[in-house]
This record gives C-alpha cells, structure tokens and sequence, in this order.
C-alpha cells in the first residue's frame, strides 16, 4: 500500500459516475491548488509472443523496501517450491498507480499487484483482468466477505494478500510527557490538535504522494454522512457535489489550522519520520505506515486511536482497511504459470514468508496464522470486523474484545 501499497479510494479514470475525480477534489478544494504532473508511463514488460512457460512475471507496486524484501522471499519460495521462476517488475509505487490503465492496456505482466472491491471491479467490467473463479476454488479459509470483495458478476479476480486497518497514531511517551488524552469525539480531536499545535508539535499532514489526504477524507465523511453515504459515493451512485460532500469539507477545514505546514510537498515517509522526531504529534495512517519509519527499538512507543466520533449516530463504527493482493492481466502470457502462483498465494503455505509489512494483517483468517509483530497497542474503542462493500471501508462494530492486534 502505500509503500507497502496505501492508495486511497479513487476510482480510476472515466469510471461511470465520477466526472470529478476525488484526487481533484482533494487537491483543489481541500489543499488549494497544486501543480500535478502525470509521471511517465509504466515500461512495457512480457516475456515476447507466446512467453517462457517456465517464468511468470509479475507487475509490483511494492517499490518501497520493506514490502519490497518481503515480496521478495515470498516469491523466492515459490520458486523453491515450484521450480518455476517469477520475473518482478518493480515500479515506483505512484507511477503504477497513475498507469495503471495504460498498463493493462498495453503489455502488461502475467501477474499484477494491486486492491480489492471498487477498484478491482472496474477492471473486471473493463475486460482487462482474467478470471480466476477455478483458483477460488481449491481456497479453504477466505471468509464471505473478501471473496465479496473479490468478485465482479458472479466470478472472481482477486487474491487478497493482506489488509491493514487506518487510525489516528502517535507516541505514547509524548502523549505522557504532554499530558495528552486520546479523544473519542471531532470537539475533543480539535481541542487536542490546538493545543498541540501550540506546543509546537502540529498535526501531521502529506499529500505529495496523492493518496495520504484520502484517508483523512473518507473518515470524516463516515463519522459525518455515515458508512452507507460513503459506499454510494465511492460506487458513483452520489455526486461529489453533493451538499454532504461539501460539508466534509467544511468539517475538515477545522481541523487545516493545525497541519504541519507544506503537506502538498510532503511524502508520507516524511511525514512518519516527523512523527518519529517528535516533531509532530498525530497522524492519520494506516496502520504499516508509521513503524515503518521508526527504528525497531522505538516501535513500541507507537500508539493509535480510533478516528472520532463526529455525528453521534454514526459513532466510531467504520474503519478504513484497505485489501491489497494479486491479479491476472487479460493479456498474460502465461495465464497457467499465473494462476499457479496465485493459488499457492492464497494458501497458507505462503504464511511461513515474511509479510509484506510487519504491521498488516493476513486475510485468511480461518487459516493458519502467524503471529503479530504489530508494534502498536490495541486503544478504545475494540472492534469486531467485517469486510464492507467498499473499495477500503470495513464496517466495524462494537465488541468486548478484540479479535487481533
């Protein structure tokens, strides 16, 4: 995800519904105006007419070295375990995500990295994506509701890999040494950020990467419209010229006073290692995000909260949590070597590699599971998820104790 591969929710370009792109929105009414420049096309890859049975390529955004070296050994244990080779393509994790439609297009890799529901789904309809309802089928373990998030008209697409659920972080020493409180409600949140920005450690805030804002937007327009506004939105059934969509922003103009200053020159690297020097106080993140910048014998003053409560009746009950996995191009070369890596994929042979982050969570949650190494603490509220119909929105609701972290 970002990264690790942490896009936010855009659909991609010329998706039905969507003549105003959310990163436009964002960018322009949000963040005030800034010069974006389309990055270069992604290179052509493929193995020629017909291509080497023997190798499966695969099209990575994973450009960010953590993820990168864990990516890594998985495929290196396929490859143990198969005797085939896998061909990574590695791109910068934006510039895949700004080609992703001229890629597919195009000459794309036998297997590609990318997210589940919405965006997946696009693809599908497109025809640019091969199905795999037959590799689902050897799957034990996926619950209902990923393979939902797999599936467009009935077949799937999709191999989840991992999710990781967004949050409020920051470090629990600072939070001590200040005499900081968690807040659970948007007055408590505004209160919090004024005084830190006072004290001279102001909100975190980046968006150079295009994606990290998106986060912040798709939390308050679930506490303020509610989870089922956001789910028509991102699915093209609301304007984002509806008066709700404004008032998230107005509601989030609260909040701007108290940003780091700079956001739009700012990469979320940066940003987590600013919350790493204490010199700010509080990001919205997902949850591989910020340990990623701290050194490991710090990761253990990484806390988190849950984003606030801001209309009573919509509570704290939705949390952000991207899918990211794996996909088959229409136009592989190799769609049997392809499917073959995504079975082994989906099993939980592949659990005995490393994660692609040591702060996501594996999906197949019925399936054997590898102990957390989550660097951060479990605070208020405790949830019990399910995967929402979103494209990154799960549903959570309250329960007395917390099924993972």
């Amino acid at each position: 995800m970002a990264q690790s591969s942490f896009d936010g929710l855009v659909l991609p370009a010329g998706a039905p519904g969507h003549r105003m792109s959310r990163r436009k929105l964002l960018r322009g009414a949000a963040l005030g105006v800034g010069a974006v420049t389309l990055p270069a096309l992604l290179s052509a890859c493929g193995s020629g007419p017909g291509g080497d049975k023997n190798e499966v390529s695969v099209g990575s955004n994973a450009s960010d070295p953590v993820p990168k070296k864990a990516f890594a050994a998985a495929f290196a244990a396929y490859e143990k375990k198969s005797g085939k080779k896998v061909k990574v393509n590695t791109k910068d994790h934006n510039d895949f995500q700004e080609n992703i439609n001229r890629y597919l297009q195009g000459s794309p890799d036998d297997v590609f990295m990318w997210f589940a529901g919405y965006r997946m789904q696009y693809f599908a309809e497109k025809g640019l994506l091969s199905e795999i309802t037959d590799v689902w089928n050897s799957f034990n373990g996926f619950s209902d509701a990923l393979k939902a998030q797999s599936t467009h008209a009935g077949k799937q697409y999709f191999v989840p890999y991992y999710y990781y659920p967004w949050a409020v972080f920051h470090r629990k020493s600072l939070f001590q040494q200040k005499g900081y409180e968690q807040p659970t409600t948007w007055d408590q949140f505004i209160a919090l950020a004024k005084r830190m920005s006072k004290d001279g450690t102001p909100v975190a805030f980046c968006d150079k990467d295009g994606w990290p804002a998106m986060g912040t937007f798709d939390y308050i327009n679930m506490r303020l419209n509610g989870y089922d506004f956001h789910k028509a939105l991102m699915a093209g059934e609301k304007s984002w010229t509806d008066t709700k969509v404004k008032n998230v922003f107005d509601t989030w103009r609260e909040l701007m006073p108290y940003y780091q200053k700079g956001a739009l020159g700012r990469t979320w690297e940066e940003a987590g290692q600013g919350l790493q020097k204490r010199e700010t106080a509080m990001a919205v993140f997902g949850m591989p995000h910020p340990g990623s910048q701290f050194p490991a014998d710090q990761r253990d003053d990484i806390d988190f909260f849950a984003f606030p409560e801001i209309d009573p009746q919509y509570g704290q009950d939705a949390v952000e949590a991207p899918i990211d996995g794996f996909l088959i191009a229409k136009k592989s070369k190799n769609v049997t070597g392809a499917k073959a890596l995504l079975k082994w994929l989906g099993t939980p042979r592949r659990r005995t590699t490393t994660s692609p982050s040591t702060r996501t969570t594996w999906p197949s949650t019925r399936a054997r599971t590898p102990p957390s190494t989550a660097p951060c603490r479990r605070s208020r509220p405790r949830w019990s998820r399910a995967p929402s119909r979103s494209r990154s929105s799960w549903t959570a609701t309250p329960a007395p104790t917390s099924p993972r972290r």
